[in-house]
């Protein structure tokens, strides 16, 4: 049973992240040959100014075992 949580910059419109759920969902049952029912997807508005504290920091710097696509860039540097 996937469950996809995905932080990303405030912003989009409701209708924007509904299409984006529905491609995740699409994207996970058509990848892991999974019937949609199993799925589920969050979404969480992150405000630009917290993201280094937020999500670059604790989600990607601190647990690089569980990043599968590195990011190109460095909110660090």
């Amino acid at each position: 049973m996937p469950h996809v949580i995905l932080k990303m910059a405030a912003g989009k419109s409701k209708a924007e992240k509904q299409m984006l759920a529905q491609a995740l969902a699409d994207a996970v049952t058509s990848t892991l040959n999974c019937d949609e029912k199993l799925v589920s997807v969050a979404i969480e508005d992150i405000e630009v100014s917290d993201w280094k504290d937020k999500v670059f920091i604790p989600d990607i710097l601190d647990k690089p075992e569980l990043i599968w696509k590195q990011p190109g860039y460095d909110p660090l540097s």
